[in-house]
Parts: C-alpha cells; sequence; structure tokens
C-alpha cells in the first residue's frame, strides 16, 4: 500500500490522538511499518482513518485494540538457528565462569525468544543462576507469554528450529501436551520474568550480562533507535553481550566504538567500554 500525503496526515493526526488518549507515543516508529499495521487492523475491521479517529476520540475497547495490533511482533522459537549455535559456543561459552547472568529480552512478543534462551541455558548448565527478563509494551502479549502455550501447529517448526540450532535432546522434552496446545513445562518458566517496559519510554532497569533486542529496531526511525541504543547500552555490564536481528546493526547508533564485533552477520556485539 503507498503512502500518500492524506494518509500520512491522517496517521500522524492519529499518533497524536493515541497519545493524547492512551499515553502510548509510536512518534519515534517507522512510518511505513505503521501504516502497514494500521491499514491491517482497518482492513479486518472494515472501517477508514477517519472512522478510527472517531473511535479513538471516544475511547475504550477501540483504543486497546488498535495499539494491541500496533505493538504485537510476530516469532517463532530458535529462530534463525545460526544464531542460537554462536551463542552457544561464543556468548555463553564466555558467561559460564559468572556466578549469576542476567538476560534482557527486549521486545519479547508472546515469549518464544525467551523460552528459547531458558532451553539453552538449562542445556548449558546455567538455568539455576540466570535469570531472563522479558519486556514488552503489550500486556496482552506478556499475559500469553505468561502462560507458555502455544499451539501445536506451531511445534513442528519450533522443533525443526532447534535441532538446527544444535540442541542436545527433543523439543517435547520442554513441553506437555493440552487440549491441541504446547505448554512449556513449570520449571522453564521460573526464572523468566515477563514485564511491562516501553522501550521508547521507559528508562534502565538493572544491569545485564546479555540484552537481545532482536527484530525491534526496524520498528523505529533513526532517531529513536539511538535513543534506543543508548538505554540498551546503559543497561549492558561491561563486557556484556549485545544481539541484535539479522537486518539490523550498529552502524550509525552513536555506540559502534563502545562494542567489539562477535559476528557482523549475526549482529552480536560485545561491549568494551
Amino acid at each position: 500500500m503507498n503512502m500518500t500525503m492524506l494518509e500520512y496526515e491522517e496517521l500522524e493526526a492519529l499518533i497524536v490522538k493515541v497519545r493524547e488518549i492512551s499515553g502510548f507515543d509510536f512518534s519515534g516508529y517507522a512510518r511505513p511499518s505503521l501504516l502497514r499495521r494500521a491499514s491491517r487492523f482497518l482492513n479486518r475491521h472494515t472501517m477508514s482513518l477517519s472512522d478510527l479517529m472517531t473511535h479513538i476520540e471516544q475511547g475504550g475497547k477501540a483504543v486497546y485494540d488498535f495499539i494491541q495490533e500496533l505493538t504485537v511482533n510476530y516469532s517463532e522459537m530458535f529462530r534463525d538457528p545460526d544464531f542460537f549455535i554462536k551463542l552457544r559456543s561464543e556468548v555463553f561459552s564466555y558467561l559460564e565462569s559468572y556466578p549469576a547472568v542476567r538476560i534482557w529480552v527486549a521486545g519479547c512478543a508472546s515469549g518464544e525468544e525467551a523460552y528459547s534462551l531458558a532451553i539453552l541455558l538449562k542445556e548449558t548448565g546455567m538455568y539455576n543462576r540466570a535469570l531472563i527478563y522479558a519486556t514488552d509494551l503489550s500486556e496482552r502479549v506478556l499475559a500469553s507469554a505468561r502462560e507458555g502455550v502455544f499451539g501445536l501447529g506451531h511445534m513442528r517448526t519450533f522443533s525443526e528450529n532447534y535441532m538446527l540450532s544444535g540442541c542436545k535432546n527433543s523439543l517435547s522434552d520442554y513441553y506437555h501436551v493440552a487440549y491441541s496446545q504446547a505448554v512449556m513445562v513449570p520449571d522453564l518458566r521460573k526464572n523468566i520474568v515477563f514485564s511491562l517496559h516501553d522501550l521508547t519510554g521507559d528508562g534502565v532497569f538493572n544491569e545485564f550480562q546479555m540484552v537481545s533486542c532482536r527484530n525491534v529496531m526496524i520498528y523505529f526511525n533513526l532517531e529513536q533507535r539511538q535513543e534506543v541504543f543508548r538505554l540498551l547500552y546503559e543497561s549492558l555490564a561491561m563486557f556484556g553481550f549485545l544481539c541484535l536481528g539479522k537486518r539490523e546493526t550498529l552502524r550509525y547508533s552513536g555506540f559502534e566504538e563502545n562494542f567489539r564485533i562477535i559476528d557482523s552477520h549475526l549482529n552480536i556485539y560485545q561491549k568494551i567500554r
């Protein structure tokens, strides 16, 4: 869908109205991504942007549903298996000597990445001294993530990713089946904290040995990315690791000189200053 000037102006007005009504500020988000998601919402509900403006001015469920549409990210367990292979060989091998390890999964969506990391920590013997903070700005997806429930239809792909990631067992060792759903075992969930956090509005809340913020930066514009990079940098302990998505990079962030590259293809970096 091409962005015309009228659509752009309506979208800008919509961003302002959502901020006034709900406090959620999407001004730093990349406009093409916002427009695609807004258009998807409008098509689903058969309304125009003007109609949506009217609904949002009235408040209530329309605002909540629209925010959910704009904030939900989609992922899968062990997405990019080569990333998890490198994580095991380069990052976890470095962190295994630490008495305690804190990991932040920023923009965790429904929890796929957090559970994948928990499994990797289990298999490397680090889980009992690790704590994973998984954050998102959508309470709806966080509620789903806390439950650790995934449709069985996804598990074949998740299992294939798991095997390609060089893991030791079977993914089915980490979930049980109930009513055509896969439920992650409680022992895997106990060291994961799911909580609200807005990368564009909230600040540092802990110090971490690793931050995974994969496939999140693509939704922000350049100015907002630089602010988020500052937050991630300040949240990392010295010699901590920053993990970005394959389409993301530290270049032009203003912080590239503070990191050494662990893997330029997978965008894994280590803080050195």
